[in-house]
């Protein structure tokens, strides 16, 4: 007989009177957290984590080499691991009382029957770590090396780099978390979405059977629509046909605009974009649109005019815009971090237990019991750097000072990449990879090795980091033990990291195998011709491409201060500077589908706020899910010739 499973509530209860940091800490301390009465990082969830994610973690290495993009895995991981413990559990029914305490002196005992929902909280970590955040480098850094240099290094090497960043990335998002999600509550849509999915699942009542219904119908529809899109036959275009109106309509200039092949100011037609964009919220959706439009529809065609930008499309754009929109989300992200100061200090309590001594007011915290020790952080950071920078120097000729200049770049840059997750659910791991890749073109300009692996550095471990921060996002919604979430994405970069590269010398023995049909790889292909560019040093940035960096500044650093600086009513009147300078790093037809996607969700909260708040979360986490599954399935397909 199954034992009951204590109920997770629906959402954290806002804390009446004032939200001082500490407040908000302890409200959801008493109100929401359940890691003590769930069963949550077991022995099962572990396994059935890592084996998702060693599947997903190949599946996203073709997608990536093929397009450059990679697939949610949080979401379908939730999805697939909760239908296989129910199979698993209707033919081998369990027995007995339900006990607690550990499991070979590690794991959490589980319950006898079917698993908790912090149980599948805790896959989706593993699954997440070992699936999405050691793939980055795979799909960018590497690939670009073997184009230029003809081979590829030792398959340990790639195996100890990726899984050295890899851990670097998680022990970075330590003092992240009770910033960005305990304090500022950043939506992070993805995790946000995946607590949606578990609760669905493993609800009772009719509100979450409502919630359950609209989710698996909306997975149905997302799924028809990656299937027609991307499958075959590809009934529905890739992106809206308004340039094709726009020319039938005579509007010429129009449709350069509206066109992919020119200034991407189309729509693409994707439910997962859309999706994210409901639950990221209009202010920050509508900031990346007006982003958008500035960048593809004004500047882009003015600069075209002057042949600064000498050929439309993306790429012939964003080689210049991706300077500016790189300075605005740094700056904004370490002034609104640096704001938050007296939080990150209070993260690194745990460093006292380190040196021995502990303070009356983290005795008095009750979160110092489940959160990460700053212990952790240093000694895991110190190990990580350690692994990197030595393989470095012996791989590459990277000088230690040199490489630990990559890491120290590294964790501000774990800063950026998170918090644009957190607001956008968009990881900017090439626009991070660029600003390394930008400060080696000064300090060692003619070695294109170096100015690749110090890059990716700094990509994989900010990828790593958001990713791990995406969980915890959904396991601070459940109630989870953050702890034992961090315990659960670092045991999934081992396995991660050995079958990723594994994946990566299969799919790509040689150099023959890159950069044609097959495997176009336009991340790799972006980050050779960057590093062949600044190996002529660093004046051989795009014309106007400091004017850009100085004025993305000034934008970043003074939109937060005017943000602090108005009433809290104000703010959503302020663009969000990170949805801004999103923008300038990815295609407009992208931003504008989350613009889409957040503009009939706020309708939908307008017109029917009761309707809006129950089904809207659950309609967007479906849609994700459903064409994240369905793109999962088309690349598998594709790679055994399938399709």
């Amino acid at each position: 007989m199954s034992t009951p499973e204590p109920r997770i509530p629906d959402s954290p209860p806002a804390p009446p009177g004032p939200r001082t940091p500490e407040d908000l800490e302890r409200h959801w301390f008493e109100h929401v957290y359940a890691g003590d009465r769930v069963p949550q990082l077991t022995f099962r969830a572990v396994v059935m984590g890592a084996l998702l994610g060693c599947v997903m973690a190949f599946s996203n290495l073709y997608v990536g080499l093929k397009a450059g993009w990679s697939l949610s895995v949080a979401i379908t991981a939730c999805i697939i691991s909760y239908t296989v413990f129910r199979i698993v559990h209707a033919a081998f029914p369990a027995h007995g009382a339900a006990r607690r305490g550990r499991f070979l002196g590690f794991f959490d005992r589980p319950d006898p029957g079917e698993v908790s929902i912090l149980e599948n909280n805790c896959m989706q970590s593993t699954a997440s770590a070992a699936g999405y955040s050691t793939g980055a480098t795979l799909v960018s850094a590497f690939p670009a090396y073997l184009m230029i240099t003809g081979h590829n290094p030792p398959f340990w090497t790639v195996v100890g780099l990726v899984l050295g960043t890899g851990l670097l990335g998680v022990f970075l998002a330590v003092p992240m978390k009770r910033t960005m999600i305990n304090v500022e509550q950043l939506p992070f849509p993805s995790g946000t979405a995946a607590a949606e999915t578990l609760r669905s699942l493993h609800g009772a009542g009719a509100e979450s059977r409502n919630k359950a219904r609209s989710l698996f119908t909306a997975m149905g529809l997302g799924a028809l629509v990656g299937w027609f899109r991307d499958g075959i036959p590809s009934f529905i275009p890739t992106y809206l046909p308004l340039s094709q109106i726009a020319t039938r309509l005579g509007l010429d200039r129009l449709a350069l605009l509206t066109s992919p092949a020119g200034y991407t100011l189309t729509v693409e037609a994707s439910t997962v974009f859309a999706a994210a964009g409901a639950i990221m919220g209009i202010r920050t959706a509508a900031s990346m649109a007006l982003g958008a439009v500035v960048n593809y529809g004004i500047l882009a065609p003015r600069l075209h005019e002057m042949g600064v930008i000498g050929k439309l499309g993306f790429r012939g754009i964003v080689s210049w815009s991706v300077w500016g929109g790189a300075s605005l989300l740094t700056c904004a992200a370490l002034t609104s971090f640096a704001f938050s100061w007296r939080t990150i200090a209070r993260a690194f309590s745990g460093l006292s237990t380190l040196l021995g001594r502990r303070s009356s007011a983290a005795h008095q915290d009750p979160m110092e019991r489940i959160e990460v020790p700053g212990s952790w952080f240093v000694v895991g950071v110190l190990l990580a750097a350690a692994l990197t920078l030595v393989l470095n120097r012996r791989a590459f000729g990277i000088p230690i000072v040199l490489g630990s200049i990559a890491v120290l770049v590294s964790a501000l840059m774990a800063v950026v990449a998170s918090r644009a997750t957190g607001e956008t659910d968009t990881t900017p791991v090439g626009t991070m990879g660029k600003v390394t890749q930008l400060l080696y073109g000064v300090l060692i300009p003619q070695n294109v090795a170096a100015n690749l692996m110090t890059a990716s550095i700094t990509s994989s471990s900010a990828a790593s980091s958001a990713d791990l921060l995406t969980d915890l996002k959904s396991g601070y919604l459940l109630g989870a033990n953050p702890r034992k979430q961090f315990l659960a994405q670092f045991l999934g970069v081992f396995g991660g990291a050995l079958v990723a590269t594994w994946g990566y010398f299969l799919l790509v023995p040689d150099a023959s195998a890159i950069g044609g049909d097959r495997f176009a790889a336009p991340a790799a292909q972006v980050w050779r011709a960057v590093a062949e560019l600044l190996a002529k040093g660093i004046g051989a940035l795009p014309p106007y491409a400091g004017v850009a960096i100085v004025v993305g500044a000034v934008l970043g650093v003074g939109t937060v201060f005017v943000e602090k600086a108005v009433p809290a009513r104000a703010r959503k009147w302020i663009p969000s500077p990170v949805g801004f300078g999103m923008a300038f790093t990815f295609q407009g037809y992208t931003a504008m589908a989350f613009f889409l996607g957040a503009l009939l969700a706020w309708g939908f909260a307008r017109s029917r706020p009761r309707a809006a708040e129950t089904h809207t979360i659950p309609i967007a986490s479906g849609l994700i899910a459903g064409e994240s599954l369905v793109g999962v399935a088309v690349a598998l397909l594709q790679s055994r010739g399938l399709l």
